[in-house]
């Protein structure tokens, strides 16, 4: 057999034909798909689908493996991807279409506590989080290899309905680069995967200025309540009603028939005390 009558492989001009015709097939047959659509070379452009990436390429165990995932991925073959607590399940077009299922264990309490103790006061809400806006020093805990948010090859377990006996063939490669590129619409789906609320990172910067001012989370609700409704809580009915009291302005009294009668009887007392 001649060397030019060996199959040749695809290009991606070809590939990404491929991966659309299947995308539309499995859309006309009623399957509801969510797959990755890259522009251009990049895959990830926000901080979170970068970070994801770099900690991925960070392991030696999966580098020679990482580049035909890479060109999977921007051929459009993650057809659909989701992603859930602990688990990413994907299909991939490859020779077929394959199912890829990954496994990544919750991040341990002990681990998360640590994270959450050494970003408590430098988080300051929910959107800044997500967006990525954080100091050097947030993002350097949240990102550390060892000790940060993203999972190690450990905590890791790979599923491909390909032939491929490689623990990570290019179409798990491919599909773990579209986690990263997924991040940048939903950078939630981190947190969520590895099973851990965003918002306690927020609640323990609340919890650090408690602290700080000796005051408590009710002392907080109260004097939010008391800006909001004009009242203040913590006290007794009769100081609350005496300071309520106080604080009103004076009205003019008006000429009611009851105040007209009251008048006209004082000054009939009065005027019978003159004569």
């Amino acid at each position: 057999m001649n060397w030019w009558s060996f199959p040749r492989k695809p290009n991606v001009h070809a590939r990404r034909q491929k991966a659309a015709r299947e995308a539309r097939r499995l859309a006309k047959g009623g399957q509801q798909i969510s797959p990755v659509a890259i522009d251009g070379r990049t895959i990830a452009r926000s901080f979170w689908g970068k970070a994801w990436c770099a900690n991925l390429e960070s392991y030696r165990d999966y580098e020679n493996r990482l580049p035909r995932g890479r060109t999977y991925v921007r051929s459009g073959a993650v057809l659909d991807l989701h992603v859930a607590a602990g688990k990413i399940a994907a299909v991939v077009c490859g020779t077929e279409l394959y199912e890829v299922a990954i496994t990544i264990e919750a991040l341990v309490p002990n681990h998360w506590g640590r994270i959450k103790t050494q970003c408590a006061g430098n988080v300051g809400s929910i959107i800044e989080l997500l967006e990525g806006r954080l100091s050097e020093r947030v993002m350097q805990i949240i990102t550390h290899r060892e000790d940060g948010l993203f999972p190690k090859p450990a905590e890791i377990q790979m599923e491909c309905s390909c032939p491929d006996w490689a623990t990570m063939c290019k179409h798990v490669a491919a599909v773990m680069y579209g986690v990263g590129a997924r991040l940048d619409q939903q950078p939630e789906l981190l947190f969520k995967l590895r099973n851990v609320d965003p918002a306690e990172l927020i609640a323990q910067a609340a919890d650090l200025a408690v602290n700080r001012t000796g005051t408590t989370r009710k002392t907080l609700a109260d004097d939010v309540l008391g800006d909001v409704f004009g009242i203040e809580l913590n006290r007794s009915p009769s100081q609350t009603r005496a300071q309520t009291l106080a604080a009103k302005p004076r009205r003019k009294l008006g000429a009611t028939p009851a105040r007209k009668r009251v008048r006209r009887l004082a000054k009939s007392h009065r005027s019978k005390s003159d004569s």
